[in-house]
């Protein structure tokens, strides 16, 4: 099999997850992609090209010398994604409409990399959405797709081992992103089931900050794993009452990435469970993070659909009570363990 042709990439947004893909891009081509990162930011995109490293993000990782920065108007003659062959959206959730509302007559491939939930958008009771819903309602004629699965912003600027997930109904979509990021360090496998992979990347999120609670309430090892386990019960059962594939869930993007936002030291998520833990309050908890949490913003819509659904989350009921100050950490902890007895089924 022959070497990929050089792509024209453009990732939009310059956060850590941006900036490591945009690295590995830039790596992924042998240097022949032509790769730009934008930043919203003037002052992040001038320290960026100036510095060559993302200082405030991802500090230590040295920008490739052909990874281009860009901080043009994306509505001007001289936006970055003209002439993309694939543009990727690196924004959290909040950002992702406004970014496929901008491309939605865009020609060439589009992919997000953010995992959750919109916030609930108009009027109350309004459900959020996640990223191939919100392309439905604002860009529905875009090829588009996702990039999930279990990853390290950290791990992937520094060339470590890598699977990914590229996801979408659009061959075209599938096959600009492997690629454009397949390389000896990151695997990139394709997935037609873009509604599970996005319900495993939301999901997970929710649960690493129960896993983090169970840590920093050091319940022990058994304690994480059934909560990881049964997890995966719930993050399947969602997934099959929105229409998703049973087998994603024993992918990368189902069972790959709770493992490691459950159980990884870099997962911001799972670091709010701990701070929970040790008695801050929400929003001292994620003030110290510095980055965005999505299981934070997450949790409520993914309970609210599944109560709408009929789907038993009882994992994710209590981190919503633990959030909404209904219960406290060792309540959360006690109301999982009392629940009454059943036989073990998805």
């Amino acid at each position: 099999m022959g070497a990929a042709a050089p792509l024209n990439i453009v990732v939009l947004g310059a956060g850590a997850w941006g900036t490591a893909l945009a690295i590995s891009a830039a790596r992924a081509g042998g240097s022949s992609h032509r790769v730009t990162l934008w930043a919203r930011d003037a002052a992040q995109a001038t320290d960026l090209q100036t510095q060559r490293e993302n200082r405030r993000y991802l500090p230590g990782f040295a920008l490739p010398d052909g990874l281009r920065v860009s901080q043009a108007d994306l509505k001007g003659p001289d936006a970055p994604t003209q002439g993309a062959d694939l543009v990727v959206v690196a924004t959290p959730m909040a950002g992702l409409r406004g970014m496929l509302a901008h491309l939605h007559n865009h020609p060439a491939p589009v992919a997000w990399l953010c995992k959750g939930f919109e916030a609930p958008q108009g009027e109350a009771g309004v459900m959020g959405l996640m990223g191939h819903e919100i392309r439905a309602e604002v860009a529905p004629h875009l090829q588009a797709g996702v990039l999930s699965g279990p990853s390290f912003a950290q791990e992937v600027a520094r060339g470590q081992p890598t699977a990914l997930v590229a996801a979408s109904e659009h061959a075209s979509v599938r096959a600009a992103l492997v690629a454009a990021f397949h390389g000896p360090m990151l695997r990139v496998y394709a997935n037609e089931d873009q509604v599970g992979v996005e319900v495993g990347g939301a999901v997970k999120n929710v649960l690493a900050i129960a896993t983090g609670l169970c840590d920093g309430l050091n319940l022990g090892l058994n304690a994480r794993a059934a909560l990881i386990t049964r997890g995966l019960s719930e993050m399947t059962r969602l997934g099959l009452a929105l229409g998703a594939r049973a087998d994603t869930f024993m992918g990368l993007s189902g069972l790959g990435d709770l493992v490691l936002t459950a159980t990884g030291d870099l997962s911001r998520n799972r670091k709010v469970g701990q701070l929970l833990a040790q008695g801050l309050s929400l929003q001292q908890a994620v003030d110290s993070l510095g980055h965005v949490a999505e299981g934070v913003y997450s949790a409520r819509t993914v309970v609210q659909r599944a109560r709408l659904l009929g789907v038993d989350m009882p994992i994710s009921e209590a981190v919503v009570a633990l959030l909404d100050g209904q219960l406290k950490p060792a309540q959360a902890v006690a109301a999982l363990m009392g629940r009454d007895p059943k036989d073990e089924t998805v």
